[in-house]
């Protein structure tokens, strides 16, 4: 055989154990360890199949001031982080700042090789050869890959160097989507940072809208009871606020950190709601394709909120009241038990009482969850509180949509508190949100309100709802705001309204409107 022939040979040889070798490395990056593990893993298959000795892989400080070894053959920790190179540095400093590799031939021939790891200071017997290419994302250069080479005249340097310039890019590509992967976690991690920040904000008990006497002596139960893992059961008609409450009572507790799981029971029939509550097996019913954690494994460590639990079926109730004592639960279609580090808040708008006279609600689950009961009064005895709650949902809604809703004026006010709010807080924030709505020129006007409001008798807008009377209404409710902003001068309020006073009294007559009630001299009179 020829020397030619020969040189052929081998030099297709050495392209197919190449090859072979980025083969491998491919499977060694997709198997996504840690890099460092990754990294060490392609190291040593480089020692192993080609001969390329003391490798090492160099990654930018995060500030990019220096570079730092992420991995080394053969080195330690110890020796990996004590040694450092400054940007432009030593032979790889160079190759970060100008983004091309390097061919050392001879390292004793070079001053500009530190060998700061000193792996190469005893060798005598062989020279070595070092080089060292870029690791670059795009036109970033983020780091270095050195190996070293024992030296040999006929070999071809080049080729190794194109070689290690595709691993450096394989390498690059995983570093682009590990960066890539932990910015994004810690972006969530910050956002659910922020998000629970936010909610705890948000759901304290000092964060409620009200200051009466009754919703006064709500926060006071709230505070009591925060602090322990005592079973409340919140109590209160529909649309008070009694998820509000929940969440205070969770936000203000030592769970604060943990999930804060619901449960809408009223929502759910009794399968469905017991496989979510309790989780399932696989196979445990028509439709479970896999197993499936319930929301009390969900609420591990933190708190489980079940919302009208009135209305649990017998069996899911016998099931409940087992987690309530023993703090241990099984999933649909399993025998194996788990345990519950929960605590349970529940609320309803049923009387319980009844339901355990009718054999509806089991006694002895009642009085598992009636240890600490939290009454909600409705919005019709705590009027004092729906101007402070009108003002809150008119900024929220003005803000929403974008409007510059100011205030309210003073027969829409009669109104509301005149009426009975069968809906509480819900049916409140609705009819504002409507009001805003409709609203053109910054105030919430009587007309704005449903017209469950304005045929109010205590509001002073009584009618059928015919033309005149809501005309009547129109101009009432005009004519008083106008007063009130001009301190019940008719002069000024129908200068105001372009009109004249002589008019304007005629209709203060008409409607039985008193201009003094509007005047502040005279409330600060009836004050003294």
């Amino acid at each position: 055989m020829t020397t030619e022939l020969q040189d052929k040979l081998a030099h297709a040889q050495r392209h197919v154990r190449e090859l072979e070798v980025l083969y491998k490395i491919s499977r060694i990056l997709a198997e996504g360890v840690r890099q460092r593990e990754m990294l060490g893993e392609l190291l040593e298959l480089l020692h192993d199949e080609l001969g390329m000795t003391s490798g090492t892989v160099l990654l930018l400080s995060p500030d990019s001031s220096e570079l730092m070894i992420e991995v080394g053959h053969n080195l330690t920790d110890s020796q990996r982080a004590a040694v450092r190179y400054r940007m432009g540095e030593g032979i790889v400093g160079r190759v970060v700042q100008t983004g091309k590799p390097v061919i050392v031939p001879k390292v004793s021939a070079e001053p500009m090789f530190l060998d700061r790891l000193r792996r190469r200071r005893n060798i005598t017997k062989d020279e070595i050869s070092f080089l060292c290419v870029p690791i670059a994302i795009g036109r970033e250069v983020v780091g270095a890959f050195s190996v070293d080479r024992v030296f040999d005249e006929s070999a071809s340097l080049d080729e190794d160097i194109r070689l290690l310039s595709i691993i450096a890019s394989m390498i690059a590509h995983d570093v682009k989507a590990r960066r890539q992967s932990a910015s994004e976690r810690q972006a969530l991690e910050e956002e659910n940072l922020r998000l629970r920040s936010e909610l705890e904000n948000r759901f304290r008990p000092e964060n409620i809208i009200g200051n009466s006497g009754l919703m006064r002596q709500v926060y006071s139960a709230i505070h009591q009871v925060a602090a322990s893992d005592t079973t409340v059961l919140i109590r209160g008609e529909s649309g008070t606020g009694k998820e509000l409450v929940a969440h205070a009572v969770h936000y203000s507790s030592p769970r604060q950190k943990g999930p804060f799981v619901k449960v809408n029971c009223a929502a759910l029939n009794e399968n469905l709601l017991e496989s979510e509550l309790f989780g399932h097996e696989k196979g445990a019913f028509t439709g479970a394709i896999q197993s499936r954690r319930g929301r009390i494994e969900e609420a591990e460590g933190g708190t489980l909120f079940l919302d009208e639990i009135g209305d649990f079926s017998p069996a899911t109730q016998i099931k409940l009241l087992r987690v309530l004592q023993e703090r241990e639960f099984e999933r649909v279609g399993s025998n194996r038990s788990l345990k519950a580090n929960v605590r349970i808040l529940a609320a309803t708008n049923r009387d319980l009482e009844k339901g355990v006279e009718s054999g509806q609600f089991r006694q002895d689950l009642y009085y598992r969850i009636n240890v600490f009961p939290i009454f909600l009064p409705p919005l019709r005895d705590r009027k004092d509180d729906i101007l402070l709650l009108a003002d809150y949902f008119i900024e929220k809604y003005a803000r929403q949509m974008k409007k510059d809703v100011r205030r309210i004026t003073t027969p829409a006010i009669n109104m509301m508190v005149a009426y009975h709010w069968p809906g509480n807080v819900r049916e409140l924030e609705n009819c504002i949100e409507r009001a805003v709505l409709l609203s053109t020129d910054g105030v919430i006007h009587g007309h704005h309100l449903p017209p469950t409001l304005q045929t109010s008798d205590a509001s002073d807008t009584i009618g059928e709802g015919s033309l005149k009377d809501r005309v009547n209404l129109f101009e009432r409710d005009i004519i008083t705001d106008a007063l009130k902003r001009h301190n019940g001068n008719v002069t000024a309020a129908a200068a105001d309204l372009k009109s004249t006073p002589r008019i304007l009294r005629y209709k203060v007559s008409a409607l039985r409107i008193d201009p003094r009630r509007y005047s502040r001299n005279r409330s600060a009179r009836s004050a003294t």
